[in-house]
C-alpha cells in the first residue's frame, strides 16, 4: 500500500475528493437500484453494486495510467483520435436504435463485455483536447476566421452535428465549453460571436427542417425536446412528473435526511440511480449532505483553476481547463435539474451516478489533469518547443 502512494502523483486534493465521490457513491447506488429491481423487475441489488463496483475500479485504474502519461503526448494523440471518434459517432448514430419513437443511437456495445459505451462522451474529451492544442499553437501568431474555420470549427461542427440527433442536452453542453474554452483561449472575441450566431442558426434548421418534414427525419428527439421545456414552463405537475418526485424527495428529506437506505422517492422516480441520484442523496443525507457533495464539485472547481493557473505552457492551462470545467458543469447541470432549476436534461452526476461511459471519460479527463498538475510539482515543463509537431510523433516516441 505504502509503495503504491508513493506512485501516486499530483494534486492531493483531487485524489480525496474523488475517492470520497467514489465511496459515497456506493450508499446511494445501492439505495437507488431497488427500483429497477422491484419496480423494473431487472437484475438483483448486489449485482448493480458489483457492476459499479467494477467500473469505479477500473476508472481508477483508468485515472492511475493516464496520469503517468507526460501531458504533451495528448496533443498529437488528439489528432489521432479525431477522426477515430467521428467514425464512432457515425457508427453509433445509423443503429437506429429508438425508444418510444424517438432517436435513441447514444450507445454502442462493447464486444464480451457487455458494458454500452456512449461515443459522445469520449468525442467531448477528444475534442477539447483538440481545441486546446489548437489554440496553444496559435498564441504567437494572429488568428483569421477563414484559417480557423478548416482547421478548429470544421472539426467541432461535424462532432456536435453527429451528437445532436440522439442528445441535444451533450450537444448543448459541449457547445458552451468549446466557446468558453476559446475565450479563454484568446480567439477573437468578433469571431466568437460569429460563430454562435452560425451555431444557433444552424440549430434553428434542423429543428425546424425536422418539424416540416418528419417523414424525412423520422424518429427525431424534436418532439421530445420541446415536450421537455414546454412541460418544465408549463409547471404543471402532472407533465413533470419526474421533476416533481426528485422535489418530493429533497424536500422530504429536510435537514439531516430519512438516512441511508431509507428513501421512498426511489420507488416512483425512473432514473434514479443515474439521473435523479442527486435527489435520491437529498431524501437520505438531507440538506446538509446535499450541501457537502456541492462543496466537493466546488472544491474540485477551485483546484482545477488552481493547477491550470500554475501551469507554465498554454496547452496544459488550456488542457486542464478544456476536460476539468466539463466535469464540474454538468455536475452543477444535474443538480439543477434535480432541484428543479433546469428541464430534465439525461446529464448523470460525475462518479456519482451509475454508467460505465460517464465513469471512465471522467476518470480520463481527472488523470489529464492530474498528469499536468504532477509535471508542475516536478517543474519539468516542457516547453512549446517540446510539443508534438507532427501527430506521429507518438508513435515514434512509443517505438523509440
Amino acid at each position: 500500500m505504502t509503495q503504491l502512494f508513493e506512485n501516486i502523483k499530483g494534486d492531493k486534493t483531487i485524489w480525496a475528493i474523488i475517492a470520497i465521490l467514489a465511496i459515497f457513491s456506493f450508499l446511494p447506488v445501492y439505495s437507488a437500484s431497488t427500483n429497477l429491481v422491484y419496480v423494473a423487475g431487472k437484475g438483483s441489488t448486489f449485482g448493480y453494486l458489483f457492476k459499479h463496483a467494477m467500473l469505479l475500479l477500473v476508472g481508477f485504474g483508468i485515472v492511475f495510467a493516464i496520469h503517468k502519461v507526460p501531458y504533451r503526448y495528448f496533443s498529437g494523440l488528439s489528432v489521432i483520435m479525431l477522426p477515430v471518434v467521428v467514425v464512432l459517432l457515425i457508427v453509433t448514430l445509423t443503429q437506429g436504435t429508438v425508444i418510444s419513437g424517438a432517436n435513441a443511437s447514444r450507445w454502442i456495445r462493447i464486444p464480451f463485455v457487455g458494458v454500452g459505451f456512449q461515443t459522445s462522451t469520449m468525442a467531448a474529451v477528444v475534442l477539447m483536447i483538440y481545441i486546446s492544442r489548437y489554440l496553444a499553437r496559435s498564441k504567437d501568431k494572429k488568428i483569421e476566421l477563414k484559417e480557423s474555420l478548416l482547421s478548429l470549427w470544421l472539426p467541432v461542427g461535424v462532432i456536435l452535428a453527429l451528437i445532436l440527433p440522439a442528445n441535444f442536452s451533450t450537444t448543448a453542453i459541449v457547445f458552451t465549453m468549446v466557446m468558453l474554452l476559446v475565450f479563454l483561449g484568446g480567439y477573437p472575441f468578433k469571431y466568437i460571436l460569429l460563430i454562435l450566431g452560425i451555431g444557433v442558426l444552424a440549430l434553428s434548421i434542423f429543428i425546424l427542417t425536422a418539424r416540416a418534414f418528419p417523414d424525412t427525419m423520422k424518429n427525431s428527439r424534436i418532439s421530445t425536446w420541446s415536450n421537455r421545456i414546454e412541460n418544465y414552463m408549463s409547471g404543471n405537475s402532472e407533465d413533470n412528473y419526474q421533476a416533481e418526485k426528485a422535489k418530493i424527495a429533497i424536500a422530504s428529506g429536510e435537514i439531516y435526511g430519512k438516512g441511508p437506505g431509507k428513501s421512498v422517492q426511489k420507488n416512483f422516480l425512473p432514473q434514479s440511480s443515474s439521473d435523479f441520484i442527486y435527489a435520491i442523496i437529498g431524501e437520505e443525507f438531507g440538506i446538509v449532505g446535499a450541501i457537502l457533495i456541492i462543496l466537493l464539485y466546488l472544491g474540485l472547481l477551485f483546484r482545477i483553476v488552481i493547477i491550470a493557473t500554475k501551469t507554465k505552457t498554454i496547452f496544459g492551462t488550456l488542457l486542464v481547463l478544456g476536460v476539468g470545467l466539463p466535469i464540474v458543469f454538468q455536475a452543477l447541470i444535474n443538480m439543477a435539474v434535480a432541484v428543479g432549476l433546469f428541464p430534465v436534461t439525461g446529464q448523470p452526476l460525475p462518479l456519482i451516478s451509475t454508467g460505465g461511459t460517464s465513469i471512465w471519460m471522467t476518470c480520463f479527463a481527472i488523470g489529464i489533469i492530474l498528469s499536468v498538475s504532477a509535471a508542475n510539482k516536478k517543474d519539468v515543463i516542457p516547453s512549446v518547443k517540446d510539443e508534438f509537431e507532427n501527430p506521429l510523433d507518438i508513435l515514434h516516441e512509443a517505438v523509440g
